[in-house]
């Protein structure tokens, strides 16, 4: 059955950037290990905007952010000395473990020429075992993600397993994301061997037992649901889940199982134990002012 329908809110990131933010959500924080998610895009910016848009260096502790293009480039640099530019069909998979700081920033104004800036982020949470594991940085070409098609059919596997699809993407839990195309009037279910699965609506239309979902919504299913999912016009989704993996707590950019660790990660930030990149170490986003102990939901000024 559907557990929950999640509609996306407004965020903002930097000026000329805001974002749809699926998760977290007050009512469903998780699904599987994904702890957030955000779709910024189509941007329609002017070229020459194109620097107030960059997300300064920031810091992460605790997950895995992952970030996937639809469109444009986006260059990431971070504090073991990776600068890599990311584009589309490719994997940015980052694992923040006991502490890192990355920039993303738009530095090819070709790149935002007629609205083609579109991407995916997300954050995994790490096991417990794990969240205080060494920073590391992999990056993914198109080329390492299997596809599979179908009548109507384009799915790209960008982690995990699902469908009888692997990949080389190292992740550190039992989870599944895949980017899939579908034509008008195409079918497809979701894979059963994960315990929570999603799929969230990034173009299009689909109908899921004779409801209309559109852009924006995420439809969150139960263990033992079967959808089948159709395509009401051209559409895009994101398929995500996994095995749970306890509580979390979440702070800014802070993910932990201890909020303890959350107030280190705080005071190490602020005191500057958290290196900046080595090439882009010349501004950063500053520790929001702390309004509220570790929670469910992010500062509104998280960033990805």
């Amino acid at each position: 059955m559907l557990d929950i329908v999640i509609e996306a809110r407004k965020a903002s990131l930097a000026p000329g950037m805001d974002v749809r933010r699926i998760l977290p959500f007050r009512l469903r924080r998780m699904v599987g290990p994904f702890i957030f998610m955000d779709h910024a895009g189509p941007v329609h910016a002017a070229p020459a905007a194109s620097h107030t848009m960059d997300v300064l260096p920031h810091p992460h502790i605790g997950l895995s952010t992952v970030s996937y293009l639809f469109g444009g480039q986006v260059t990431h640099r971070d504090s073991l000395g990776v600068e890599q530019i990311i584009r589309p069909g490719e994997v940015n998979w980052m694992t923040a473990g006991s502490g890192i700081a990355h920039s993303e920033r738009f530095e090819d104004p070709a790149a935002l020429a007629g609205g083609t800036l579109e991407m995916i982020q997300t954050w995994v949470a790490l096991p417990e075992k794990q969240e205080e594991a060494a920073p590391a940085f992999n990056n993914y070409k198109p080329e390492q993600l299997p596809i599979v098609t179908d009548t109507g059919v384009w799915m790209r596997l960008i982690a995990g397993d699902a469908y009888g699809l692997r990949n080389e993407v190292k992740t550190h839990s039992p989870m599944f994301y895949l980017h899939a195309v579908l034509e008008q009037g195409a079918k497809i279910t979701l894979p059963t061997e994960h315990t929570e699965r999603g799929v969230y609506v990034a173009k299009g239309t689909i109908e899921v037992a004779g409801r209309n979902y559109t852009l924006g919504q995420m439809l969150v299913f139960d263990k033992n649901a079967e959808p089948v999912i159709v395509a009401k016009e051209p559409t895009t989704l994101m398929l995500l889940g996994g095995e749970p993996l306890g509580e979390r707590y979440i702070w800014w950019n802070f993910v932990s199982s201890r909020k303890e660790r959350i107030e280190q990660a705080k005071a190490d930030w602020k005191e500057g134990r958290i290196l900046l990149p080595p090439t882009d170490n010349q501004e950063f986003v500053p520790l929001p002012e702390d309004k509220s102990k570790p929670a469910g939901n992010p500062s509104p000024q998280a960033l990805s």
